[in-house]
């Protein structure tokens, strides 16, 4: 991408409100720019990260305040609406020019066909060259596109915006499903590119190759110059200074309040000593009584000092912590899910799946033994056999050929979709359900190590963020009887926020039984420590030192 244009752009956004059609509000006020940096913009799930996308794409109407720009722009949603019978050529946008360079060249010269091809007579050689940046080489534009995996089709869309040669591109979510070599191409073209970029993501490593991280709030988009690893340094040390903010304040609180007291105190000690010494001074009443009540009101603009002053140190204080990040950590211990180093717990011998007629593996199929608590990272192109060969342990599907033997640890697998729980039913329900054999106060201390409790417990699990429904996902099976002693987990970081997968990461490093797990993500692989990595390839299990 290193003949993007380096015009003169930017994107302005001021005073963007926004709300869904049943009032719902997703932005108020909320202000930004962009130029030719690399940007990468983080946030909650439910944030608005996609909604602030789709606005400055201009896919949908602010409620309030206006959006400004200058140059191209060119957007991938998360979600790409493809139909089957496309090709390659209709999903880039270049199928009516294609077919009229080709209809010149077979001698016709209607006047259309040439303001069909305009300045783009060399369409073809320069689509195959976008291609294969994002590593679809020899790639047929008249193929349709219901043959490409999911990874493939994203990087079909991202080619599609490349040919608009854009100002500034906007990629929302691009290295979900793409495997590791897709990855790379990705990570390499973001490298290279010169123009404008906005990237929603939570792959840490893309966004490590960023200029800037700008974090979206309801009304402020709060930036960081540099990648991920600045922005997480710059975070933590936002928070320990606030964490030091509130250390003093509180303290500051304790000690107006202990002046007030000694201030009212002192007020009640000298109302009785003037008391006393205006009766035996033996001065008229009313003389006396005007004193008296001097007295009083002095006490009382003391009172008025302090409790101000105490009232304003609250106040500091409720501010300070306003400026916390909330404590996410999960504070978990899972000794039951403990594996002796030598138990057997899965083995499979000479396996093959079939799919579509086709088998997936090579003719003497895969072997594989798990024991103890290997933690395995199977590794693979899309379309490998990697899900297949994981439902097959999980015992979700027969094998097509080969011996399985299992031992007698239980083997749990947590679903992507996180559609193992009863939507309509309560957090505490649904754990109630999954753990019988636990007393409702040990499930209740059990839940608030999972960060939930009050009235969070109560919620239908169908209305929590994706964040909270794969923390129940994983207490209901972790917690199960018997406890699993083989975890299963295909893509687990998909669709999840940062703050997300750091949960999700916390929770794999108190497990203490075997882990199986198909992902992309080396930042990921890496954090719940990994023993063994295994590529799946051209239809051969081997070990990757």
């Amino acid at each position: 991408m290193t003949d993007a244009y380096p015009r003169a752009f930017y994107l302005r956004a001021s005073n963007l409100s926004f709300s869904w059609p049943d009032g719902t509000p997703v932005f108020d006020r909320l202000s930004c720019g962009f130029g030719p940096q690399r940007s990468g913009l983080v946030g909650p799930n439910g944030s608005g990260k996609s909604t602030l996308m789709r606005l400055l794409a201009g896919q949908l109407k602010p409620t309030a305040g206006q959006i400004e720009t200058h140059g191209v722009v060119a957007y991938l949603p998360q979600h790409l609406p493809l139909s089957g019978d496309a090709s390659v050529a209709d999903v880039l946008g270049i199928r009516a020019r294609l077919d009229a360079v080709q209809a010149i060249a077979a001698g016709r010269t209607e006047p259309e066909l040439f303001e069909t091809v305009g300045d783009d007579w060399d369409i073809e050689e320069r689509t195959h060259a976008d291609l294969a940046r994002l590593g679809l080489n020899d790639i047929a534009l008249r193929r349709r596109v219901d043959s490409f995996s999911g990874g493939e089709i994203v990087a079909l869309g991202i080619a599609a915006q490349l040919l608009r040669r854009p100002d500034l591109l906007l990629l929302d979510e691009p290295s979900n499903n793409l495997d590791r070599a897709s990855r790379q191409h990705l990570y390499r073209l973001i490298e290279t590119w010169r123009g404008g970029l906005i990237v929603v993501s939570h792959d840490r490593e893309l966004l490590e190759c960023m200029d800037q991280i700008a974090e979206i709030g309801p009304s402020v988009l709060r930036v960081y110059g540099g990648g991920f690893s600045v922005y997480q340094a710059a975070v933590e040390a936002e928070n320990q200074a606030a964490e030091q903010d509130v250390r003093n304040l509180r303290q500051q609180v304790k000690r107006e309040q202990r002046q007030q007291q000694q201030a009212h105190e002192r007020a009640e000690r000298r109302a009785g000593n003037a008391g006393r010494s205006l009766a035996s001074a033996g001065l008229p009443r009313i003389v006396a009584g005007n004193r008296k009540r001097g007295a009083q009101v002095s006490a009382g603009k003391s009172a008025d000092v302090h409790s101000a002053r105490v009232e304003a140190a609250r106040q500091r204080l409720s501010q300070a912590r306003r400026g916390l990040r909330e404590a996410t950590e999960l504070d978990l211990s899972l000794p039951a899910t403990r594996v002796p180093a030598d138990r057997l717990l899965f083995s499979g011998k000479r396996l093959q799946v079939s799919h579509g007629g086709r088998a997936l593996f090579a003719d003497a199929g895969v072997d594989l033994a798990i024991r103890g608590p290997e933690r395995i990272a199977i590794l693979g192109a899309n379309g490998a056999g990697k899900s297949s060969l994981l439902r097959v342990i999980a015992g979700e599907r027969a094998p097509d050929g080969g011996e399985i033997h299992r031992g007698t640890g239980r083997i749990a697998s947590l679903s992507q979709r996180l559609d193992a729980l009863d939507p309509s039913a309560s957090v505490a329900a649904n754990f109630a359900a999954c753990t019988p054999q636990l007393p409702p106060l040990e499930r209740a201390n059990l839940l608030a190590r999972w960060l939930f409790r009050g009235d969070r417990t109560q919620l239908p699990v169908g209305e929590l963020s994706g964040g909270e429904r794969l923390r129940i996902s994983l207490a209901c099976v972790l917690h199960a009887e018997p406890a699993p002693q083989l975890l299963l987990l295909d893509e687990p970081t998909n669709n999840l926020d940062l703050s997300t997968i750091e949960d999700l990461e916390a929770a794999l490093r108190a497990y203490q039984g075997a882990l199986l797990v198909v992902s992309h993500d080396e930042r990921f692989i890496e954090a719940i420590g990994i023993t063994r990595r295994l590529r799946l390839a051209q239809g051969r299990l081997r070990e990757v030192h």
